[in-house]
């Protein structure tokens, strides 16, 4: 570690920046793909499914590797434009983390009760009132902890942009292991560091997701540093602070 100067760890700090800077844009992206593709796969119409089951099922059975590199070569060769690595990267993980995270959203809103869309049709409710009002309402809350799995496996997915020569936290550690020919004291810093930026996007998935839950009628949830809980409103109490809420705001 006493081999490791400051300049050496400014590389690291900037491979942190690099790597914040990708997930965030990265799971901006996916989270816009997950929405549209998840709500498309249970559209009324059989064109939208067939459409948005043809995406999800490509994009979900592609590397996102072999895809960053087709984004960032073989693209250019069509349209005659390229984008910079880090766009091209951003891309690639926002296009196939947003098709697993539309596999979250279609299994949450199919989740809800039908009885609650009946609620909706009986207060004359249009299919974009009965979304916005009662369905997202409370499938948003099931889809959080799925969508924070998905958001550690991107920040962890991120050190595949390194292969590219974007100056992420893996690229950075390369090139100090090369400076300092040490691999075990560069490598654990990494690993802390993934861990902390983990750890940091967990805490603030779960703030997120007792506010979610608060939301909607259900008592927000006390969780310790390890996950301990308390207990939570019943569902059904839930359902109903959110039908008799939708019926106010009509």
């Amino acid at each position: 570690m006493s081999e490791i100067t400051w300049g050496l760890w400014e590389i690291l700090l900037k491979g942190v920046w690099i790597t914040v800077q990708l997930t965030v844009f990265s799971a901006a992206l996916a989270s816009v793909v997950a929405l549209v593709v998840g709500l498309a796969r249970s559209h009324r119409l059989w064109i939208v499914r067939f459409i948005s089951g043809a995406y999800f099922e490509i994009f979900r059975g592609t590397s996102a590797l072999i895809l960053m590199f087709w984004i960032f070569f073989v693209l250019p060769l069509g349209f005659g434009w390229q984008l910079v690595p880090l766009w091209a990267a951003t891309l690639a993980l926002g296009l196939t983390y947003g098709a697993y995270g539309s596999e979250v959203v279609r299994g949450a809103v199919q989740a809800v009760s039908p009885a609650q869309r009946e609620a909706g049709i009986a207060l004359s409710f249009t299919p974009a009132q009965q979304l916005r009002k009662i369905i997202l309402p409370q499938a948003w809350p099931e889809m959080i902890p799925p969508f924070n799995n998905l958001l550690i496996e991107l920040l962890k997915g991120t050190a595949l942009v390194s292969i590219m020569g974007v100056a992420d936290i893996a690229f950075g550690a390369s090139l100090v292991r090369n400076a300092t020919g040490q691999s075990a004291p560069v490598y654990t810093v990494i690993l802390l560091m993934y861990f902390v930026l983990a750890f940091v996007l967990t805490r603030g998935m779960r703030v997120l997701e007792r506010q979610a839950k608060a939301g909607i009628g259900q008592r927000p949830e006390k969780k310790s540093w390890w996950g301990g809980r308390k207990a939570e409103v019943p569902r059904q109490q839930q359902r109903d602070a959110v039908t008799a809420t939708a019926g106010g705001e009509r």
